[in-house]
Parts: structure tokens; C-alpha cells; sequence
């Protein structure tokens, strides 16, 4: 099915089509490698009701948690590929794949990692403390996905996360070229700052709140209905495409597909704690009453606060920094409502130096399947590290992106 038809698929309100339900899904009879019985499915709905259960363990990632996945599979044509490993007739684990073909190689990742800030594949406690050798795995991978991938590429993995090591942290693992950075939550404001000199925090804070009132006022919103949702989105796609034109910076936002999956987490939103992505924003008043001048997109699950992405316009008000207010005012509200951990997600840039304390490095498994993933795995680690020294010297950086930019 071709994307421009399931992006019509998925804008029809009434009977609008489950992608994942399918009375055509296959899986695999159960394949037993070592203390594991493997299956292998090619549609999201079989393991549904498990991965749902699974995914309400604080330890998995939000990312890949079901309705999060979903979303990406209804907007997207790749194929896609379901770990699911049972010890004793139980799950044990989900590791839910989608098969990339680059310069002719099939590459197995997680689904959505494009725009996936940690992944962890979802792993139950009980095989967490376990810790089985890399030689396991290495056989459950090729037993899973031979003649479906070639490599195998496990990306923005925390190899340590609150506390427990990955089950796959045995695997050789390389360095990402970027970490993500966390701030962690008192029960307010003011207990959340205490650690990050909080008496020029609260100055620059009253600085700011003064300075917008001065250009009129402002409320800080977060979208609740449907209309409201796609305001602040569209809002944010076109303040980004602007930001990244100025920039000479290519729009990662801006491919209709990409714009639809968003769209669909929004919908996903089913009022309860955990959320795939909330939109807040700050609503200007006075001159200039209705224009938004920050966005934040966060997603939520449990304690855990993830920002997906920020967008400013920055003719709104500059010198009260809006984008900085609003990240005050998005991490109080996480704060009171009981969050323990705003994660700003990965990437090295100075305002997250400025709000966190904690760095957490993030990680890379290539492994190949074939001779073919060896060769490519090969070329990832050099690619890889190109981009490590690349970061390090920023004015080719910034050269290598407008080329980028300019190449589409």
C-alpha cells in the first residue's frame, strides 16, 4: 500500500482502518533456541495483549510501547518484524522490528527509532536479573530474522537505566555519537532547582515573567481538544521548517508521513497518566493575542518525562526567551504532578547542560546476520565514528549539514 493512500486511510473519521488487525497477519510456529521459545510475527496486533502488559513496566521504553508503534506502522510501508520469546509458557520478551532497505541492504531496527529518544525493546523483570551470555542471543537474532535482514541495528540504547543493566548489554555495543541528558524532579519547583543555582534561576525566571508582561501577556497552554491539538502541531511543523531554512538545516519534520505519525499519537491520548504526546505552548496576548511563540512536545509514562521537541518563533517576544519559560513552566507542572525524571532527550546542546546534572550515555548493537550485514556493519562503525570526530569540530559540522540541507 502506497503512503499517499494510507495517509488517506488514516484521516477518515468513521471506519477508519486498523492497520495491525488483519485477518492476513502470519507468525511463525514457535522455534525453540535455548531456554526461549521464539515466534516471529509480521503484524503488531498478535502479541497485542502481552506487549500492552509488558510495556507498563517502568524499566521498558515509551517508544516501544504498543500504541507508539502503532502509530508509526499505519504511516509508514515498511515491514515489519516481532520478536516475541516465551520461558516456560510466559513472555519473556518483545523486540518489535521493521525491516529498512539502505543501498541494498535490509536492515533490521526498532520501529520508529528515526524519532525514538532511548530504546530498550520491552523485557520482563524476572529476565532482566537473568543476564544471559551474548552467544543466546546471537542465536535468537539469526533464528529470528534470517532471510528477513541482513544487520541488525539496535540504536540509542542505554546499556544502564534505573538502576539494572540491558539484557542485551553483553552484545558489543559501540558509542552513540550523542547521550541524553536528564534533570531529575523534586516535589516543586523550587526543590528542583536547588541544585542548579537556583537563586540566578529564579532571578532570570522573574526576568522573563516580567518581560512577557511588558509585550502583553501570556498564557501557558496545554492543547486538550482535537482542534486545539492540530493548532499547536501545525504551529510547531511550521515554525521548525522556518527555524531549520534559517539555519541551512534540513527539515526532518517536514516528509507527510512523518507529520501523520505525530498526528496520531495525539489521538492515542486516552486521558490517562501515561501519554504519548502532550502539546504545550505559550499563547501570546495583547499585540500579538493568539500567536504562539514556544511549543514543547513531551511524552509521559509513569514518573517519566521525555521532550520530544521544541519549536520558537522568534519574533514573539525574543528578549523574554520564550523557549526557556516554557521549559520552566512544562518541568514545574511535571514536577507538582509527581514526575521524577525530565528527560530531555538525546543530543549534546548547551540548554540541556544548563538544566541537567545527569548524562546518560547511549549506545549502538550491530550485529550482523550475513556476510552482507558484516560488510555493512563495517561501514556503520566508520560512519559512526566520522560522525563522533565530525561533532567535534563545529564548523564542519555545520558545513556538512547545509550540504545536507541542500541535497534534500
Amino acid at each position: 500500500m502506497s503512503i499517499a493512500r494510507k495517509l488517506t486511510d488514516i484521516a477518515v473519521e468513521d471506519g477508519q482502518p486498523d492497520m495491525t488487525s488483519s485477518a492476513t497477519f502470519a507468525s511463525s510456529p514457535g522455534l525453540s533456541v535455548g531456554p526461549f521459545v521464539v515466534r516471529v510475527h509480521d503484524r503488531l496486533k498478535p502479541p497485542e495483549a502481552i506487549w500492552r502488559r509488558l510495556e507498563r513496566d517502568p524499566w521498558n521504553s515509551l517508544h516501544q510501547a504498543f500504541d507508539w508503534c502503532d502509530a508509526w506502522v499505519k504511516t509508514h510501508d515498511y515491514p515489519v518484524v516481532v520478536i516475541e520469546a516465551s520461558i516456560g509458557g510466559e513472555t519473556a520478551f518483545i523486540l518489535p522490528l521493521e525491516i529498512e532497505r539502505k543501498a541494498g541492504v535490509r536492515i533490521a531496527r526498532f520501529i520508529a527509532s528515526s524519532y525514538s529518544n532511548y530504546n530498550s525493546g520491552l523485557f520482563t523483570a524476572a529476565l532482566r536479573q537473568q543476564q544471559f551470555g551474548p552467544s543466546l542471543w546471537h542465536q535468537v537474532l539469526r533464528t529470528a530474522l534470517a532471510g528477513k535482514a541482513d544487520l541488525v541495528c539496535l540504536t540509542n540504547m542505554p546499556l544502564a537505566w534505573r538502576d539494572e543493566r540491558h539484557p542485551l548489554g553483553g552484545l558489543r555495543a559501540d558509542p552513540n555519537p550523542n547521550s541524553a541528558f536528564q534533570l531529575t524532579l523534586g516535589p516543586d519547583m523550587e526543590a528542583t532547582i536547588a541544585v542548579l543555582n537556583a537563586k540566578s534561576r529564579r532571578k532570570k525566571h522573574r526576568v522573563q515573567l516580567k518581560r512577557m508582561d511588558e509585550a502583553g501577556g501570556f498564557e501557558h497552554v496545554r492543547a486538550r481538544s482535537r482542534g486545539d491539538k492540530q493548532i499547536v502541531l501545525d504551529s510547531f511543523f511550521r515554525q521548525k521548517a522556518e527555524r531549520f531554512e534559517t539555519a541551512g538545516l534540513p527539515d526532518v519534520f517536514k516528509a507527510p508521513e512523518t507529520q501523520a505519525f505525530f498526528r496520531l499519537l495525539l489521538d492515542a491520548d486516552n486521558g490517562g497518566k501515561d501519554v504519548p504526546l502532550e502539546l504545550h505552548a505559550i499563547r501570546m496576548k495583547g499585540l500579538h493575542a493568539g500567536k504562539i511563540a514556544a511549543i514543547l512536545g513531551v511524552s509521559r509514562k509513569g514518573d517519566h518525562v521525555i521532550c520530544q521537541f521544541g519549536s520558537i518563533d522568534d519574533r514573539l517576544a525574543p528578549e523574554a526567551s520564550p523557549g526557556e519559560l516554557l521549559f520552566w513552566l512544562t518541568i514545574e507542572e511535571s514536577a507538582v504532578s509527581g514526575a521524577k525524571i525530565f528527560d530531555f532527550g538525546i543530543g549534546d546542546q548547551d540548554y540541556k547542560r544548563r538544566w541537567c546534572r545527569t548524562e546518560t550515555p547511549h549506545f549502538d548493537i550491530l550485529y550482523p546476520i550475513n556476510t552482507i550485514g558484516q560488510i555493512a556493519a563495517f561501514g556503520s562503525r566508520l560512519t559512526s565514528r566520522f560522525k563522533r570526530w565530525v561533532k567535534n569540530h563545529p564548523q564542519l559540522y555545520g558545513i556538512l549539514q547545509r550540504l545536507r540541507s541542500a541535497a534534500g
